[in-house]
């Protein structure tokens, strides 16, 4: 998985794309292939082919949060959502929209993060569940859960060693069509593929002798 972080300024916006966190959802090629072109040797971000509200948009429907906006007219950044959720996605990871506090200090407001189990760059998805047939539903069942006093504010992603990824903050899981899986506080999602309870963790990990920083 590449590293590179591309930046590239235009008239309205700069618009920063950092490959290492691409899942390859193709939102910004399929809504805008005039500014992201794909399949092009050489440049292929161009900012100056829309506006900055337009480039604004296109960031905040990347899953993954590869691509970020910086507005230059004034209009503030994006702001953190009103509600912290985590989505489910069929045979594919967790995509978070929060406030995000992940490992190493580093905030987004969002990010893809694997339970597969396979990915190269946990805690992030780097696209492994694909070669690995990864199977896992995008609907679980829908668990019993008060609504949240608070449905805002920052998440802290904590992978546990060799074991799950421990969520802390208000959060409501949603399924792929949008259900209300659960609502926690804290709670324990897989990231070892092998839960027969997913998205959370059974333990499952301690029997497949799962090994993670």
């Amino acid at each position: 998985m590449a590293s590179k972080v591309e930046t590239v300024r235009g008239a309205q916006a700069t618009i920063r794309f950092e490959a290492s966190k691409c899942i390859h959802s193709r939102h910004c090629v399929l809504d805008r292939p005039d500014v992201f072109v794909p399949n092009v040797e050489g440049e292929w971000i161009h900012p100056e082919r829309a506006s900055a509200a337009e480039i604004a948009a296109l960031a905040a429907n990347c899953p993954s949060g590869a691509i970020t906006c910086m507005r230059h007219d004034g209009v503030p950044d994006e702001s953190p959502p009103l509600v912290n959720t985590a989505r489910v996605r069929e045979n594919g990871p967790l995509a978070i929209h929060a406030d995000v506090a992940l490992p190493g200090g580093e905030r987004q407001l969002r990010a893809t993060l694997c339970r597969c189990g396979a990915s190269a760059h946990k805690p992030y998805c780097d696209g492994s569940h694909v070669a690995a047939g990864f199977s896992a539903s995008g609907e679980p069942i829908t668990m019993d859960s008060k609504p949240l006093a608070t449905r805002n504010g920052t998440l802290t992603v904590s992978p546990q060693a060799d074991g799950p990824l421990k969520l802390s903050g208000a959060l409501e899981l949603v399924s792929g069509t949008g259900r209300i899986i659960n609502r926690s506080s804290e709670t324990f999602l897989c990231r070892c593929g092998a839960s027969v309870n997913k998205p959370y963790c059974d333990g499952s990990h301690k029997r497949i002798g799962f090994k993670s920083a």
